[in-house]
């Protein structure tokens, strides 16, 4: 039987960052993983992927859109969607190799399997082929992600009613892509096919998309999208999802109790993700689960049994690629006996829409309701020389700064390279800057970060240059 300090099962951004650092540590590491390619969710079927179709249709829609403004001509423009795929299928296996060679570079074992704990220090990996292999393992490290997740009525035959999985992979642009849910995946999938010429329409429980950042962004993003043509439906409650050969009818309850009918050749099922625990054994060993499926942990995302470890997207928090890697390198330090921290705080959250929202810190609704009183700077895009250039003029910082001590609490970005930008933000606050002395920051122009400065500015004193 193979013997190894750490097993970490599951090998998306969480779990392989954590055998990374685990081997870095000098522990003998081994990575279990079911499916035949490394990555997990965000490389497969996730983050990866979605960018890759983000960009290739970005440029399809700037040639069809924009490229004559520019002085550019296009005469014969065609899509050839099917090959759009293969490229971002392309991406996906160029970085899966990738992490096949840190595996090796890193001395990790790798068994491709389903990982099922036998005991607290045993794990049974059941093999495609049917055979069953054990190991022994000191600590482990579950790191098992998520799945879509969908809603009791609905029926998914992840052929015409999908999740952002087959969305990823279609044969054929939709006609009209209904989408229900209106947070990160869905608007981002959506912007795709509205850009490749989807009628494109999303049906939102809550009064506004993206519900958990900043009002603000929330109003501007959807501004900007209507603007590319998709039509939205806040405050709308899903009531049914049926399938008649190729048309699928959606229908809800709009704000005021009235039932609507949507009708569509795709639905997009897009209302969050749940964790995914199946086929671990939990119960065996007796380690602690919530009622929404996440495994309990300590502040060193440690389990209720001492040698076992949880970190990513099964345990509480966002579902942020980066908050799992941060976790995983935490969590290896912890087994070596170092004393790391994660500011959960400073963990940013983006939309790689276009534009780009990207965020850090507290929201302006959070302050109001912790009653913390604080100063609010923002700056338009429009007014940055850069964002002009580009043709890329849509959105705004928001800098929100304590009142007394001017410390940056929260910072806002919708706009081009919002995604990138916000890590000034975040370098800011984890030294805990005031509004003023990023704004006492030469910032390059022209630039789109100057407007972060620009918001600093009028954070501290209502300040701001150019406006």
């Amino acid at each position: 039987m193979s013997k190894y300090d750490v097993a970490v099962i599951g090998s998306g951004p969480g779990g392989y960052v954590a055998a990374i650092r685990c081997a870095q540590l000098g522990l003998k590491t081994v990575i279990i993983e079911k499916y035949a390619t490394l990555g997990g969710t965000c490389l497969n079927v996730g983050c990866i992927p979605s960018k890759a179709l983000l960009d290739s249709s970005h440029h399809y829609y700037d040639a069809t859109k924009h490229f004559e403004t520019h002085g550019i001509g296009v005469s014969g423009l065609t899509l050839d969607f099917e090959k759009m795929i293969a490229r971002k299928a392309e991406v996906v296996n160029q970085t899966s190799g990738g992490i096949n060679y840190l595996m090796d570079k890193n001395n990790i074992d790798l068994f491709e399997g389903t990982g099922t704990f036998f005991d607290t220090t045993h794990i049974n990996i059941s093999k495609s082929d049917g055979s069953v292999e054990k190991i022994e393992a000191a600590k482990t490290i579950i790191a098992t992600g998520s799945k879509p997740g969908s809603l009791p009525f609905i029926k998914l035959d992840k052929k015409r009613i999908i999740t952002s999985t087959e969305a990823l992979s279609l044969k054929e642009v939709p006609k009209h892509l209904i989408i229900i849910g209106g947070g990160v995946i869905g608007l981002e999938l959506g912007q795709v096919y509205a850009r490749l010429g989807a009628q494109v329409s999303v049906i939102e429980y809550m009064p506004k998309i993206i519900p958990g950042m900043d009002n603000m962004l929330s109003k501007e993003l959807q501004k900007s999208l209507k603007k590319q043509g998709l039509k939205f439906y806040t405050s709308h409650k899903v009531t049914s999802v049926t399938k008649t050969g190729d048309e699928v009818v959606v229908r809800a309850d709009d704000k005021k109790g009235k039932s609507v009918e949507f009708k569509g050749d795709y639905s997009l099922v897009s209302v969050g993700r749940r964790p995914y625990t199946e086929g671990l054994g939990l119960n065996a060993i007796g380690i602690k689960v919530t009622e929404s499926g996440q495994i309990e942990t300590n502040e060193h995302l440690q389990t209720n049994i001492s040698n076992i470890f949880a970190i990513g997207d099964v345990v509480k928090g966002a579902m942020l690629a980066h908050k799992a890697e941060e976790e995983g390198t935490l969590v290896a330090e912890v087994i070596a006996g170092e004393k790391p921290h994660i500011n959960y705080n400073l963990i940013p959250g983006v939309v790689y829409t276009w534009p780009e929202v990207a965020a850090v810190g507290k929201t302006e609704e959070q302050l109001k309701e912790k009653g913390i009183a604080y100063k609010s700077g923002s700056f338009s895009m429009r007014a940055l020389g850069r964002a002009r250039a580009s043709m890329n003029t849509d959105g705004q910082v928001k800098v929100l700064a304590d009142a007394t001590t001017d410390e940056i609490l929260g910072v806002h970005i919708i706009g081009a390279r919002a995604a990138d930008m916000i890590s000034e933000a975040v370098v800011a606050m984890e030294f805990r800057a005031s509004a003023e002395d990023v704004s006492r920051m030469s910032h390059a122009h022209p630039t789109y970060t100057e407007a972060i400065k620009e918001a600093c500015l009028a954070a501290t004193a209502d300040r701001a240059l150019h406006v």
